[in-house]
């Protein structure tokens, strides 16, 4: 079959990525093969083939969408022909391929009307942001939530998150992204490159702050989120990086990590299963339309390296999507 793989010694980059002819995977018992009909792209993709120091060919690709072709001796919920979707485990082959095999226990139904590729631009970004709101979250205290990075693929759904949830959005961008978060319909815009942050979003809070923040930068601007907080607020860490110096005590602030990529690697079955539930949830929200995936291309298999390399440039607005066909 045909895959992206990386090849050649480490370290690792996007040239190293090559559409070669890999022996087809066969399902263990408790998995099930799937033919790959479209893969969402993600920055993680190329940090993953930025960070490998395998020598082995490795394929790449960690969201899909497609159709159930085998299924293990142990797999009991799940038939031949089911359309899934699913987030996958990075320390085994990925999802650019047009055969992929995965665990049973992370899989989510497609819906009838949501068409494949819509179903793979709502995995890796949109589930960080269902976790980050639905599962870590302490709303308790919450009025607003400050959405850093709205136009990027965690914050374009957190914003559609957060309005079901009743909040009041801010939420900081480019002029270039405005008019992604407009469409989701954030409430307060900030333009990181014209406004200061804290500045702004003070006064968008009457000088109280956010109760909530999903911070997706890391680094120093968590410690800066300090200073736009509301007292017993909560600081959601989704980007990397965590500064030495944060003042939580001053305010009695709450702060949490929230991350998909170790869900796996716990080995706890119902942490990886509840990858599979927000999938479903997902779908169904892709299904009744009230959910975005907001995409910005869907590019043809062979063009799948070019995708990452849109992406790695910081070039799309929306998600990239590659039809396996």
């Amino acid at each position: 079959m045909k895959a992206w793989t990386i090849t050649g010694p480490a370290p690792h980059t996007l040239a190293d990525l090559t559409l070669t002819d890999v022996a087809e995977p066969t399902p263990g018992d408790t998995e099930v093969k799937v033919y790959v009909r479209a893969v969402g792209l993600n920055p993680a993709d190329y940090k993953v083939i930025e960070g490998s120091n395998t020598t082995e060919p490795r394929v790449v690709g960690m969201d899909c969408a497609g159709e159930i072709v085998a299924v293990g001796a142990d797999v009991a919920n799940w038939s031949v022909g089911d359309r899934v979707m699913y987030h996958g485990d990075l320390r085994r082959a990925g999802s650019l391929a047009e055969f992929t095999v995965t665990t049973a226990l992370s899989l989510a139904p497609i819906p009838s009307n949501v068409s494949f590729e819509q179903a793979a631009a709502s995995l890796c970004g949109t589930l960080t942001a269902y976790q980050a709101l639905y599962r870590k979250a302490n709303l308790s205290e919450v009025p607003t939530v400050l959405i850093h990075a709205g136009g990027g693929a965690v914050g374009l759904a957190a914003l559609q998150f957060a309005r079901d949830l009743h909040l009041r959005t801010i939420t900081t961008t480019s002029a270039r992204k405005r008019p992604l978060v407009e469409r989701v319909g954030a409430d307060t815009i900030i333009d990181y490159h014209q406004e200061d942050v804290t500045t702004a979003v003070l006064a968008a809070t009457d000088g109280l702050g956010v109760g909530l923040s999903l911070n997706t930068i890391g680094g120093e601007e968590l410690a800066a989120d300090v200073d736009r907080m509301a007292y017993n607020g909560q600081i959601i860490a989704i980007g990397d990086g965590m500064p030495a110096h944060m003042d939580l005590d001053s305010k009695a602030l709450g702060l949490t990590r929230s991350a998909l990529g170790g869900v796996y690697r716990s080995k706890n079955p119902t942490e990886i299963a509840d990858l599979g539930f927000m999938a479903g949830v997902v779908g169904q929200k892709l299904a009744t339309g009230e959910f975005d995936p907001v995409i910005d291309r869907i590019l043809p298999f062979d063009d799948a390296a070019e995708g990452l390399r849109v992406l790695q440039r910081g070039e799309n607005l929306g998600k990239i999507v590659v039809k396996v066909d």
